[in-house]
């Protein structure tokens, strides 16, 4: 049978405790004894015989009273860092140690280890970590190996979350709006980005998602979605240092809740120490885009000659004059809060096989030309004539590799 679990600060204390055994150089003998851990049980008289024995327990002893005073300095500050317990009694110490003397290198970066570790499996946010991780090279790493056909937002996503993050002191919130027909990247971009920012991906508390037919169904409920999304900003941006907010179906976004969204775009932090990022994610603008892409195709010239400046030209015109203007995506673009318009264009029959190929890959299968072109032809291509374009992208090809499973 398996031992019994311990508790996750049971866990910790003793790690914390070998720590504190190897860092104990710095003390000197004849200090006061150590403090007693969180976990400590009461424990009877020691014995005089077997392993230990009395010898190597005042041994031990002996050793422990030497490291007492750092030990307890050491416990206060993970205590008050990782669980915010006794902070007050640490601000004082800190006070006295920036007076006197400083915890050793070694043992501050000891203790940044143990903070990490303890933060990649239990809640964080109070701490101002939240697991964020920020991993810029593995998003520009499945960017260029996972999204296919979209060379316009693999540059500017990566351009604008890079220099967001480096920025010491951002001005603003960062806004980005995605366009495009259904199935060309535009959630899996949202997806790659919260999972390369955080180490819980879409599930971590700094992350929240809202998509605009499920939270805010019924048009006579506005104040109340209104009230509820303020809440539910503010309680995110308190919580986290950095948050991501996607909301989801963006072009069906009504306008009066733009007046719960509006402060905490434009919200600054004077030094700097929060930040957030909204991504739109719509379908307006698909139109455009391929009309653009078709007419490149046409020219006989490449798709990857297709530049930002040329799309983002005629998009922006296109939104501003929508005629939905009681939704909230154009006054967004009218009021340029938006910082970037991201276009995705539509994907084409190659792109379609090199998604086929990613889904069998993701779940482990072996796979053929002959099988990704089955799968790819299962698709419906438009327009009429030229049958050039993936109606629905890639968005439907995980389940339809099923068909080819024995």
């Amino acid at each position: 049978m398996g031992q019994a679990r311990l508790p996750a600060r049971r866990g910790l204390g003793c790690c914390v405790l070998v720590l504190l055994l190897l860092l104990g150089g710095s003390g000197s003998p004849g200090t006061t004894p150590p403090p007693r851990a969180p976990w400590a049980e009461e424990q009877g008289p020691v014995s005089e015989v077997g392993p230990w024995g009395r010898v190597r327990y005042e041994a031990v002893k002996k050793h422990l009273g030497a490291v007492g005073a750092l030990s307890k300095q050491y416990w206060q500050y993970l205590a008050c860092k990782v669980w915010q317990e006794g902070c007050e009694e640490e601000e004082k110490q800190q006070e006295e140690r920036e007076a006197s003397w400083g915890f050793p290198l070694v043992g501050q970066d000891y203790l940044e280890i143990l903070s990490a570790w303890y933060c990649s499996f239990s809640k964080c946010c109070e701490t101002g970590d939240c697991r964020i991780i920020n991993n810029i090279t593995g998003l520009e790493a499945d960017l260029s190996g996972q999204l296919h056909g979209q060379h316009l937002a693999k540059e500017v996503v990566l351009r604008a979350v890079q220099g967001f993050l480096q920025s010491p002191r951002p001005q603003k919130a960062l806004v980005l709006s995605f366009h495009g027909w259904s199935g060309t990247g535009k959630n899996f971009v949202a997806r790659m980005v919260a999972s390369h920012l955080y180490r819980d991906g879409l599930k971590s508390d700094c992350v929240r998602v809202f998509i605009s037919l499920l939270h805010f169904p019924h048009h006579n409920y506005m104040d109340s979605y209104k009230a509820q999304l303020r809440r539910q900003l503010s309680e995110t941006l308190q919580r986290c240092r950095q948050a991501l907010l996607i909301f989801d179906e963006a072009e069906k976004l009504h306008s009066s809740l733009l007046d719960a969204i509006r402060p905490f775009m434009a919200q600054h932090d004077s030094k700097g120490q929060q930040r957030s990022i909204f991504l739109f994610l719509s379908n307006l603008g698909g139109n455009t885009i391929n009309e653009v892409a078709l007419e490149f195709w046409r020219a006989g010239r490449a798709r990857e000659e297709i530049s930002l400046e040329l799309l983002e030209q005629r998009l922006r015109l296109e939104l501003q004059e929508a005629a939905e203007n009681s939704y909230a995506h154009s006054h967004l673009l009218r009021e340029k809060l938006i910082d970037f318009v991201v276009p995705f264009l539509p994907l084409e029959y190659h792109h379609v096989k090199l998604c086929v190929r990613d889904a069998f890959l993701a779940r482990g299968l072996p796979y053929t030309e002959a099988t990704l072109d089955q799968v790819a032809q299962m698709m419906v291509f438009v327009p009429k004539e030229e049958k050039l374009f993936s109606a629905q992208g890639c968005k439907s090809v995980p389940q339809r590799i099923n068909y080819f499973l024995p």
